[in-house]
């Protein structure tokens, strides 16, 4: 059997990388994009670079954004006193979908996991405490995910939170989301009644 040429071995190996894909799946993708027009080949190579050129963390929530703020943080009519903790901007895309929420978000980059060798200082903890403290914030919805990380990350952010403000209200949402899964699984209707019917955190 013919060995495959440098160039497609090397295709196949950074596929590899992506999460979820194994050698077979890398595989098929590679050899998809050599039946492909090369046009179509180099759409694809042309929208990965300009995600990586052009697309941002936003200065103040962490969103996904192609401008300094994103969207959600530029939106004058959004609500300004109510912050949603999630964990990754697919969360917020999610709590979104639901057109049930008006306020701000917090995007944390992540969850506490001392297994995965992730600590509070690799996320946005630090900001997100310093958002607070200069905010006028009423209520802070903690919607990390219903698992043991993210309710650990929850909770430590709490902690943070106790030592500035005392008067802030702290809610999270409902546990109709099955525990261990992540919000981005759970459908518009149940993040909706979720959000709805969040409760106090204690």
């Amino acid at each position: 059997m013919s060995e495959l040429t440098e160039s497609v071995t090397r295709m196949i190996k950074e596929f590899e990388k992506l999460p979820g894909l194994g050698k077979k799946s890398a595989e098929r993708i590679a050899y998809h994009l050599l039946k492909v027009e090369k046009k179509e080949a180099l759409a694809l190579a042309d929208a990965v670079y300009a995600v990586k050129e052009n697309v941002r963390y936003c200065k103040h929530c962490f969103n996904l954004t192609e401008q300094e703020l994103c969207e959600i943080c530029r939106d004058p009519k959004r609500n300004q006193t109510i912050l949603c903790v999630v964990e990754q901007p697919r969360d917020l895309i999610a709590l979104e979908q639901t057109g049930r929420y008006d306020g701000l978000y917090h995007v944390l980059l992540g969850r506490i996991a001392p297994l995965d060798k992730i600590t509070p200082d690799q996320l946005t903890i630090s900001a997100l405490v310093d958002r607070i403290k200069t905010g006028s914030f009423a209520e802070i919805v903690m919607a990390t995910n219903p698992t043991i990380e993210g309710d650990s990350t929850a909770l430590y952010i709490i902690k943070q939170l106790e030592s500035i403000r005392t008067n802030i209200k702290i809610t999270r949402l409902a546990r109709g989301i099955t525990t261990g899964n992540d919000l981005q699984f759970a459908n518009k209707e149940m993040l909706a009644d979720a959000l709805a019917e969040r409760q106090s955190f204690r």
